[in-house]
Protein backbone atom coordinates (compact mmCIF):
# COMPACT_ATOMS: atom_id res chain seq x y z
CA UNK A 1 0.00 0.00 0.00
CA UNK A 2 1.40 3.38 -0.98
CA UNK A 3 1.52 6.02 1.74
CA UNK A 4 3.18 9.37 2.37
CA UNK A 5 4.26 10.83 5.72
CA UNK A 6 4.89 14.37 6.94
CA UNK A 7 6.17 15.29 10.42
CA UNK A 8 6.08 18.90 11.59
CA UNK A 9 6.19 20.83 14.84
CA UNK A 10 2.72 21.45 16.25
CA UNK A 11 2.74 25.14 15.36
CA UNK A 12 0.07 27.10 13.53
CA UNK A 13 2.94 28.46 11.45
CA UNK A 14 3.15 25.01 9.83
CA UNK A 15 -0.52 24.96 8.82
CA UNK A 16 0.13 25.98 5.21
CA UNK A 17 2.72 23.20 4.81
CA UNK A 18 0.35 20.63 6.31
CA UNK A 19 -2.57 21.72 4.10
CA UNK A 20 -0.36 21.70 1.00
CA UNK A 21 0.92 18.21 1.80
CA UNK A 22 -2.57 16.76 2.24
CA UNK A 23 -3.88 18.57 -0.84
CA UNK A 24 -1.09 17.18 -3.05
CA UNK A 25 -1.64 13.67 -1.71
CA UNK A 26 -5.43 13.94 -2.21
CA UNK A 27 -4.83 14.94 -5.85
CA UNK A 28 -2.27 12.14 -6.28
CA UNK A 29 -4.70 9.52 -4.99
CA UNK A 30 -7.69 10.82 -6.99
CA UNK A 31 -9.95 12.46 -4.41
CA UNK A 32 -12.54 14.64 -6.13
CA UNK A 33 -12.51 18.41 -5.62
CA UNK A 34 -15.60 18.64 -3.39
CA UNK A 35 -14.38 15.97 -1.01
CA UNK A 36 -10.88 17.45 -1.03
CA UNK A 37 -12.28 20.85 0.00
CA UNK A 38 -14.12 19.27 2.94
CA UNK A 39 -11.06 17.26 3.92
CA UNK A 40 -8.84 20.35 3.98
CA UNK A 41 -11.29 22.08 6.33
CA UNK A 42 -11.24 19.01 8.61
CA UNK A 43 -7.42 18.85 8.51
CA UNK A 44 -7.14 22.53 9.39
CA UNK A 45 -9.49 22.13 12.36
CA UNK A 46 -7.70 19.04 13.68
CA UNK A 47 -4.19 20.46 13.21
CA UNK A 48 -5.00 23.82 14.83
CA UNK A 49 -6.61 22.03 17.80
CA UNK A 50 -3.43 19.99 18.28
CA UNK A 51 -1.32 23.15 18.06
CA UNK A 52 -3.42 24.90 20.71
CA UNK A 53 -4.17 22.09 23.15
CA UNK A 54 -2.05 18.94 22.78
CA UNK A 55 1.17 20.25 24.29
CA UNK A 56 0.34 22.66 27.14
CA UNK A 57 3.84 22.31 28.66
CA UNK A 58 5.83 22.89 25.49
CA UNK A 59 6.17 22.10 21.84
CA UNK A 60 5.60 18.74 20.22
CA UNK A 61 5.24 17.17 16.82
CA UNK A 62 2.39 16.11 14.59
CA UNK A 63 2.68 13.25 12.11
CA UNK A 64 0.38 12.99 9.11
CA UNK A 65 0.13 9.83 7.06
CA UNK A 66 -1.87 9.87 3.81
CA UNK A 67 -2.70 6.63 2.05
CA UNK A 68 -5.01 5.19 -0.52
CA UNK A 69 -7.27 2.53 0.90
CA UNK A 70 -9.62 0.28 -1.04
CA UNK A 71 -11.94 2.87 -2.56
CA UNK A 72 -10.86 5.54 -0.08
CA UNK A 73 -8.34 8.23 0.77
CA UNK A 74 -7.21 8.14 4.39
CA UNK A 75 -5.34 10.60 6.58
CA UNK A 76 -4.06 9.77 10.05
CA UNK A 77 -3.00 12.64 12.27
CA UNK A 78 -0.94 11.58 15.28
CA UNK A 79 0.52 13.48 18.21
CA UNK A 80 2.10 12.58 21.55
CA UNK A 81 0.17 15.26 23.40
CA UNK A 82 -2.25 14.86 26.26
CA UNK A 83 -4.86 12.16 25.64
CA UNK A 84 -7.91 13.67 23.97
CA UNK A 85 -10.67 11.84 22.16
CA UNK A 86 -12.44 14.64 20.37
CA UNK A 87 -15.10 12.18 19.24
CA UNK A 88 -16.26 11.84 22.84
CA UNK A 89 -17.61 15.40 22.66
CA UNK A 90 -21.18 15.99 21.48
CA UNK A 91 -21.97 17.99 18.36
CA UNK A 92 -22.80 21.63 19.09
CA UNK A 93 -26.42 22.73 18.98
CA UNK A 94 -26.60 24.24 15.51
CA UNK A 95 -30.35 24.89 15.84
CA UNK A 96 -29.99 27.46 18.64
CA UNK A 97 -29.92 31.16 17.86
CA UNK A 98 -26.36 32.21 17.08
CA UNK A 99 -26.28 34.62 20.03
CA UNK A 100 -27.35 31.82 22.42
CA UNK A 101 -24.92 29.12 21.27
CA UNK A 102 -22.04 27.96 23.39
CA UNK A 103 -18.62 28.95 22.08
CA UNK A 104 -16.59 26.11 20.61
CA UNK A 105 -17.36 22.73 19.16
CA UNK A 106 -17.84 23.77 15.54
CA UNK A 107 -14.43 22.44 14.53
CA UNK A 108 -15.39 18.94 15.65
CA UNK A 109 -18.72 19.35 13.88
CA UNK A 110 -16.91 20.22 10.64
CA UNK A 111 -14.54 17.27 11.02
CA UNK A 112 -17.49 14.90 11.39
CA UNK A 113 -19.53 16.43 8.57
CA UNK A 114 -16.71 16.88 6.04
CA UNK A 115 -15.45 13.28 6.18
CA UNK A 116 -17.12 9.95 5.44
CA UNK A 117 -15.58 8.22 8.46
CA UNK A 118 -13.68 9.49 11.47
CA UNK A 119 -12.19 7.50 14.32
CA UNK A 120 -9.86 8.05 17.27
CA UNK A 121 -7.55 5.74 19.15
CA UNK A 122 -4.84 6.15 21.75
CA UNK A 123 -1.91 3.89 20.89
CA UNK A 124 1.66 3.80 22.25
CA UNK A 125 1.23 7.17 23.96
CA UNK A 126 -0.15 8.83 20.82
CA UNK A 127 -3.49 10.34 19.88
CA UNK A 128 -4.39 9.08 16.39
CA UNK A 129 -7.24 10.68 14.50
CA UNK A 130 -8.18 8.85 11.29
CA UNK A 131 -10.15 10.61 8.58
CA UNK A 132 -11.53 8.62 5.63
CA UNK A 133 -13.11 9.89 2.44
CA UNK A 134 -14.59 7.52 -0.11
CA UNK A 135 -13.21 7.92 -3.60
CA UNK A 136 -16.04 8.01 -6.08
CA UNK A 137 -15.54 7.37 -9.74
CA UNK A 138 -16.08 10.44 -11.85
CA UNK A 139 -19.05 10.16 -14.25
CA UNK A 140 -17.97 8.61 -17.53
CA UNK A 141 -14.87 6.88 -16.13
Amino acid sequence: MEFHTLIRTASVGNLETVIGFVERRADHFGLNQNKKFGLLIAIEEAFVNICHYAYPDGVGEVELVCRRGVGSFEVEIADCGIPFDLLSLPDPDTTADIMERKIGGLGLYFIRKMTDEVSYRRENGRNILRLVLHIEKEPGS
